[in-house]
C-alpha cells in the first residue's frame, strides 16, 4: 500500500536537516545539491513503494560498487558521461562555440605520464601482440589552417582489450603517448589494432546491467585528449568500423562522425619501416579545433586521474 508523507512537515523538516539547511555552516552548493538529491530520493521511495528490504539491498550495493572501484565504469553504462557532453555541446551551442571535432567521453581508464614525442611515435613497447596499425591525422582550426605544436594524446587497448597500469601484464605505459604535430599539424603513430572490452562478467556493473537487459561491451576504440594554447581542449575517441558493438556501444560514446575506416594495407615500404608483421590497417583521423580566447576552455575538466607525471 502507498501511502504518502513526503509533504508532510516532519518530512519537509528532516529534509532541510539531512541537508544541513537549519544551520550557517559547511558549503552551501552541496547543501543545495544535497537537499535536491535528497527530496528527489525520497520522493522515489514514496512514488514506487520502495520496500525497506529494497533500499538496504541497494545500499549494500553500494557498498560493493565502491569496493570493486566500479563507480567509474557503471556511470557511463548509465549514460551519465554522454548525458555531460550533451550538455556541454548544448552550452557550447548557446555561446556560439560550435562545429570542429565531436566531443565524446573520457572513460575511466586515462593515465597522466605518457612519453612525448615530436611528430611520430611507436606507442607499443615492442612486445605486443596484434596486427600493427599505422594511425596518422592533421590537426586543425575552423578555417583549415594547420595547427603546429597540438599536443595529440593518445590512449587504447590491447588485442585482448586491456589498457596498460590497470592491466599489469603490460609494461606501465604501453600504448599511451603523446605526440606534438609538426608544422602542418601532422601526428603519426604506429601501433596495434585495439580491441573492444567488456564490464566484468562477474563485476557489479554487469550485475545492474543485467537486470535491465543490457550488455556491458565497448566496440574497438582509440582515446583523444587534444590541446592547443588558445583552442577549446578536446575529448573525444574514435571507433573503428565494423566493430559487432560500434553502434551498440553499453557507454554510449559512438557518433557518427567519429567512426573511422580501418583500411588494410600492406605497403612493403611502410612494412619494412616500422617493423610490421604483415598486413597492417591504415586509420586516418583528423581533427578539428575550435579557436577560443577563454583559457578555462583551454584546459580538460578536473576529475580524479592516475598520474605517473
Amino acid at each position: 500500500m502507498t501511502v504518502k508523507t513526503i509533504q508532510t512537515e516532519a518530512v519537509q523538516e528532516l529534509l532541510k536537516k539531512v541537508a544541513g539547511l537549519d544551520n550557517n555552516k559547511g558549503n552551501p552548493r552541496v547543501k543545495e545539491i544535497m537537499h535536491r538529491l535528497m527530496s528527489d530520493v525520497y520522493k522515489i521511495i514514496e512514488d514506487l513503494d520502495i520496500t525497506p528490504d529494497e533500499f538496504w539491498h541497494a545500499a549494500n550495493y553500494l557498498n560493493e560498487l565502491g569496493t570493486n572501484k566500479e563507480a567509474v565504469l557503471l556511470a557511463p553504462g548509465l549514460g551519465f558521461d554522454h548525458y555531460l557532453d550533451i550538455r556541454e555541446d548544448a552550452k557550447d551551442e548557446a555561446i556560439g562555440l560550435v562545429g570542429g571535432t565531436p566531443r565524446t567521453i573520457e572513460g575511466p581508464l586515462y593515465v597522466e605520464g605518457a612519453p612525448t614525442s615530436q611528430t611520430e611515435a611507436r606507442m607499443d613497447d615492442g612486445n605486443t601482440p596484434g596486427q600493427g596499425m599505422w594511425l596518422h591525422g592533421q590537426v586543425l582550426d575552423e578555417a583549415g589552417a594547420p595547427l603546429a605544436g597540438a599536443i595529440v594524446d593518445i590512449w587504447h587497448a590491447d588485442s585482448k582489450g586491456g589498457y596498460s597500469f590497470f592491466d599489469t601484464t603490460q609494461s606501465e605505459l604501453n600504448l599511451r603517448r603523446k605526440i606534438i604535430t609538426d608544422e602542418n599539424g601532422y601526428y603519426f603513430a604506429r601501433s596495434i589494432v585495439p580491441s573492444g572490452y567488456g564490464c566484468p562478467p562477474e563485476g557489479s556493473s554487469m550485475k545492474v546491467l543485467s537486470l535491465l537487459g543490457r550488455h556491458g561491451n565497448r566496440p574497438a576504440h582509440i582515446h583523444y585528449f587534444v590541446s592547443k594554447p588558445g583552442c577549446k581542449h578536446l575529448t573525444t575517441q574514435i571507433n573503428l568500423a565494423g566493430d559487432e558493438y560500434t553502434y551498440d556501444d553499453f557507454a554510449f560514446a559512438t557518433r557518427n562522425e567519429l567512426v573511422v575506416q580501418a583500411t588494410a594495407s600492406s605497403d612493403p615500404e611502410m612494412i619494412k619501416k616500422h617493423s610490421f608483421d604483415g598486413e597492417y590497417l591504415d586509420v586516418e583521423f583528423n581533427v578539428t579545433l575550435i579557436k577560443t580566447k577563454n583559457s578555462d576552455l583551454e584546459e580538460m575538466h578536473n576529475r580524479a586521474r592516475v598520474s605517473l607525471a
